[in-house]
């Protein structure tokens, strides 16, 4: 057994359960006094730096300033490790809510509170129609959103294509967007891999994209803006290391339409 291995499996994994179960059963207990998952939100934080400190996660953060405080946003990010979360989570001054599988919904204590803080749990094949009620109400609560639009991990950082219900949703709404580029995380905890390790983590913050104004069929380009804007800031491995390539769109019913059940 490795040394990362072992620090991974007697120290980390054993850590972190007592940080989730004590900081998941306050957040659970708050929330059956106030259901607008502010308190719980702090306990997620808590979680999440308690996380980065004791698996040695070094954090350099840029670009926050660009985004003034007092409204709400949604957040998109690509997604490189389970890490991600907690790293956006504590560095992310911002009230925030995920958009996320409903895999997560599986693991006690975390699970339960992402469901009664206000999260947002999405069925991969089949999200439906309530999914952007939440997400509406969310919005309207002054909530931010964070949502990871590649729908899955990257395990040698080039930013896959992102979906673009989610866009499509901002625009009805008229949240601006924030692209967040995250690099490093992978080599943290890669994807398929118990193992974590140390390591160095940039969070590049750009500029919120204003979408009032715009019409819904403006969500695709709006989608693909944002990955091309996140993949600037991200150096992925091996051969990809000289430029992350540009997406083809997917085929669809027409050309730039969304599919809304695509968050």
């Amino acid at each position: 057994m490795s040394f990362h291995l072992f620090r991974t499996v007697f120290f980390l994994i054993p850590f972190i359960a007592i940080y989730t179960i004590v900081l998941g059963a306050l957040s659970l207990a708050s929330s059956l006094f106030s259901r607008s998952g502010v308190f719980a939100h702090h306990c997620a934080r808590a979680w999440a730096w308690l996380i980065l400190a004791t698996t040695g996660v070094d954090v350099q953060i840029r670009g926050l300033e660009r985004v003034p405080r007092g409204k709400p946003y949604l957040f998109v990010s690509n997604h490189q490790s389970i890490y991600d979360i907690p790293v956006l989570f504590w560095f992310l001054p911002f009230q925030l809510r995920i958009v996320a599988k409903d895999s997560l919904s599986r693991f006690p204590v975390l699970g339960w509170h992402l469901a009664r803080a206000g999260h947002v749990l999405v069925q991969r094949q089949n999200p439906g129609s309530t999914v952007f009620k939440k997400v509406s109400a969310l919005m309207r609560a002054g909530r931010s959103l964070l949502v990871f639009p590649e729908g899955t991990r990257s395990g040698d950082g080039v930013v896959g294509r992102f979906k673009g219900g989610i866009f499509l949703l901002a625009i009805e709404a008229g949240l601006p967007i924030v692209p967040v580029a995250i690099d490093g995380t992978r080599r943290v905890m890669r994807k398929g891999s118990l193992t974590t390790y140390p390591g160095r983590v940039t969070v590049e913050v750009f500029d919120p994209i204003e979408t009032a104004g715009l019409q819904t069929d403006a969500a695709r380009a709006l989608a693909d803006r944002a990955r091309r804007t996140i993949a600037t800031a991200v150096v992925p491995d091996g051969p990809s290391r000289r430029a992350t390539p540009e997406l083809s769109p997917r085929p669809g019913p027409a050309e730039g339409s969304v599919d809304r059940t695509a968050v």
